[in-house]
């Protein structure tokens, strides 16, 4: 049954692609075939995590940008927060990348926790890894808002950008959450904002001299440049 589905997403077919994620999201009947039938794949994924508001889907968006400049193709999965209360979800990340709902490089899916806790989907594993059957070169997989102990992504993506803003807290906050101990790089976004200077300087002190992480500095008034000097170290550290 499932042979022609994964020959069409092999072959590029983003319908077939959304339709059997949905299969794995609402474990249709014999989706556990589906998954056995998945091959092994070397796509680098990249994930992008950091707490609400911080700009993620936004660097998402202009790293959506990079790449396809650059002729490559990427998939995008967007990982939105069910409520506790109606378990609906918004789904709202990929308004920021409305830009690319038509190109054929780009194919991006936006998903719910549906209760799930670590700021990802509950398959987000399995669905991962259909994705990556697919001819993508990378594969950006974006949390939900995080707060200091959900780092599951971590353990999914090749490599780590925490985004993080000059409003996150001093040193004592910056130390206490786990979050900062799973970044490949740091994106220290809005950096026009007042006291952004200190609060680079307390993270770097943070980190030296155990960590040899990337440290960016990235606001929105000069993302061009900035993202370039972001995005080289991160490509480089996902292959």
């Amino acid at each position: 049954m499932w042979k022609q589905q994964l020959d069409e997403i092999r072959n590029g077919n983003s319908k077939t692609l959304a339709r059997c994620i949905s299969c794995i999201e609402n474990e249709v009947p014999g989706y556990e075939d589906l998954l056995q039938e998945l091959p092994a794949s070397t796509t680098p994924v990249i994930g992008i995590t950091g707490p609400p508001g911080a700009g993620k889907s936004t660097l998402v968006d202009a790293l959506i940008g990079t790449l396809v400049a650059a002729g490559k193709s990427v998939a995008v999965l967007c990982v939105d927060p069910s409520s506790p209360f109606n378990l609906g979800a918004l789904l709202g990340d990929r308004i920021r990348m409305s830009e690319w709902y038509n190109n054929p490089l780009v194919f991006i899916r936006s998903l719910a926790t549906r209760g799930s806790l670590g700021g990802l989907h509950p398959k987000i594993i399995e669905i991962s890894d259909l994705v990556k059957t697919a001819p993508f070169d990378y594969l950006i997989i974006e949390t939900v808002g995080v707060g200091q102990s959900e780092v599951e992504i971590a353990g999914l993506a090749d490599a780590t950008v925490v985004v993080v803003v000059p409003e996150a807290g001093d040193e004592v906050q910056t130390m206490k959450a786990g979050l900062m101990e799973i970044a490949d790089i740091f994106v220290v976004n809005k950096s026009d904002r007042p006291d952004a200077d200190m609060f680079v300087k307390n993270l770097r002190l943070m980190l030296a001299p155990a960590f040899t992480i990337g440290l960016t500095l990235l606001s929105f008034n000069v993302l061009g440049d900035a993202l370039r000097d972001a995005v080289d170290p991160l490509l480089q550290r996902s292959r």
